[in-house]
């Protein structure tokens, strides 16, 4: 009887799923977005109060996701696949550059960044549509600065305290 040939996922596809669905975030079967923004969010909390690992590890997270998210377009089958959100990660670490963190602004930013990404302001949708990585990362992050830009004007004019 012959043994029955099991399929081998190529370790390529699997860094790529593993970095592009940030830890596999992505593949949760319900806001996969939200998902990778709240995981971005945390990361983020963990590590705030302390500004070089804070400014490396975003870095690091923009390094993978160039390098993974153009990837899982092929690896998924699909243009801007929803199981990507390294993305999301990325942005939300804009999102709170310079914000004094206290639950308001947490929250603030977070509803205004997911609301950002999921309508995205000119030119984020233009951006949205340039093929691979580039366009599946430069949305987020223009979206998470346009976040932070909104932030630092209410907090400039007391609108956050």
């Amino acid at each position: 009887m012959a043994e029955q040939e099991v399929y081998q996922e190529p370790l390529m596809e699997r860094l790529v799923k593993f970095f592009s669905t940030f830890f596999y975030v992505g593949m949760i079967p319900f806001a996969p977005g939200t998902m990778g923004s709240i995981a971005g969010l945390l990361i983020f909390l963990s590590v705030k109060n302390v500004p070089v690992v804070c400014a490396a590890l975003f870095v690091l997270i923009v390094g993978l996701g160039f390098f993974s998210a153009g990837r899982a377009e092929k690896v998924f089958g699909k243009k801007d696949p929803g199981e990507v959100v390294i993305d999301e990660v990325a942005g939300i670490f804009i999102v709170f550059f310079m914000v004094p963190i206290n639950a308001l602004n947490l929250l603030s930013g977070f509803v205004l960044y997911r609301v950002l990404d999921i309508f995205k302001p000119f030119p984020a949708r233009r951006l949205e549509n340039i093929r691979g990585s580039l366009g599946i990362m430069s949305d987020d992050l223009l979206c998470g600065l346009y976040a932070n830009l909104i932030l630092q004007v209410f907090l400039k004019l007391n609108i956050l305290h």
